[in-house]
């Protein structure tokens, strides 16, 4: 084993999200803040507001093998595919046996097991209805492994639980597997297929946190004074991470280059964030990128619509660049809602585009500020034109107190 300090570079996005299948038709909604949450009703719960997503689930693989597989594993085959069509990268211009695939997952299983007690309910409870697909449809490596099966990639697959900060999680995971010499390229992302269980709208609401509205698509308003949780939507998006080398080699378009990471624990409560351990995350990247927090142009936050929550994250953002008068501030999840385990690699996507066109999609549907949210640059109900956007840095949040935060900064030629 050894540490290989070469710069490490986005090189492909594939992505779906509640209202878009790819990067171009995303960003485009993002800047213009066109939400699609829409209401969905669900067996036993009811009516709420959620994010679908809609893509062509049969491009990638047939209707068949969706079925035998998972709807985790469909939006991932899909994402994968079209992250390497992105790079214009043929997989199989590396050795398969060094390519990795880390996906993070907020939760993984639920859906399957749901469906399966349901169905064993409409012939008296016999579990001889219980179908054998149920084991491989619901092991923890499940999305990660339909996508190798679909690549033909015989390298290491795994899953990378992180709560909601699964989607940071699977880019820290990349780079450090890429550093340790272990694979050559990495597919890594996150997959929400969570608005197929009742159970997680179930808890969300048993705990007051579920957002709501007579409009769907304005149930998901962070920082807003009125904000009254969060609006569950499924997703994913994953990358392709090169060496940066080889990505010139090729002439290849780069997303942009990891260049600093964080992850540490709250050690505090089941639920309820903590801003100092976030401001310590954002601190330790801030570090290992080699960066002041003035030179950070733009951050993407976690928030998610919940009171303490939010607040939370606004002290520690407050904390860490209260002398950074330049450093912008939006929030994704206003537009597409909460992707659990897609959401870091989703909201980080949405605002990659920055670098090159140095606009700032909005924060959506806020009203009256929470004046306990009041952050310098945060960028409300309509976009903004930047001098310069060269750095990103990007929040993730997850329960149990776990915490990420990733900086992407811009490629230039030197």
């Amino acid at each position: 084993m050894h540490t290989d300090n070469r710069r490490i570079v986005i090189t492909g996005v594939g992505l779906a999200a509640p209202n878009a299948s790819n990067l171009q038709e995303y960003r485009e909604k993002l800047l213009k803040g066109e939400s699609e949450i829409s209401e969905i009703d669900l067996r036993y719960f009811g009516k709420a507001p959620a994010g679908i997503c809609s893509f062509p689930e049969t491009k990638y693989r047939k209707k068949k093998e969706n079925k035998k597989g998972t709807r985790a594993g469909c939006i991932g085959v899909y994402c994968a595919h079209e992250a390497l069509a992105s790079a214009n990268l043929d997989i199989n211009e590396y050795d398969v046996s060094k390519v990795g695939v880390y996906i993070g997952l907020t939760e993984h299983g639920t859906v399957e097991t749901e469906n399966e007690v349901y169905n064993i309910s409409q012939y008296g409870h016999d579990t001889a209805y219980w179908t054998h697909h149920h084991n491989p449809r619901t092991v923890l490596n499940n999305p990660a492994g339909e996508i190798t099966l679909s690549l033909g990639i015989t390298g290491p697959h795994y899953s990378i639980g992180a709560a909601c900060a699964a989607g940071n999680a699977s880019i820290i995971q990349a780079v450090q597997m890429m550093r340790l010499g272990e694979v050559d390229m990495a597919l890594a992302g996150g997959i929400s297929e969570s608005t197929g269980s009742f159970g997680i709208f179930a808890s969300f609401a048993a705990q007051n946190a579920l957002g709501a509205d007579e409009d769907p698509k304005r149930a998901s308003k962070p920082f807003d004074k009125n904000r009254n949780g969060i609006v569950i939507s499924e997703g994913g998006c994953i990358y392709v991470l090169e060496y940066l080398e080889k990505a010139i080699e090729r002439g290849a378009k780069i997303y942009g280059e990891v260049v600093g990471y964080a992850m540490n624990s709250d050690a505090r409560d089941f639920v309820l964030p903590y801003g100092k351990r976030q401001a310590e995350c954002m601190r330790l990247a801030l570090e290992r990128a080699g960066l002041k927090p003035e030179e950070i142009d733009l951050i993407n936050t976690h928030a998610t619509g919940t009171k303490q929550g939010d607040i939370e994250e606004c002290k520690a953002v407050r904390e860490v660049f209260e002398h950074s008068s330049t450093t912008y501030v939006n929030n994704t999840k206003s537009i597409i809602g909460h992707a659990m385990g897609a959401a870091g690699v989703l909201e980080l996507a949405g605002n990659l585009p920055s670098f090159e066109d140095n606009m700032i999609h909005p924060t959506i549907n806020v009203e009256e500020l929470d004046p306990e949210c009041a952050i310098d640059n945060l960028v409300i109900n309509e976009a903004v034109k930047a001098d310069s956007i060269k750095v990103i840095l990007n929040n993730s949040f997850g329960m149990l107190g776990i915490n990420s935060t990733v900086i992407v900064k811009k490629y230039e030629k030197s």
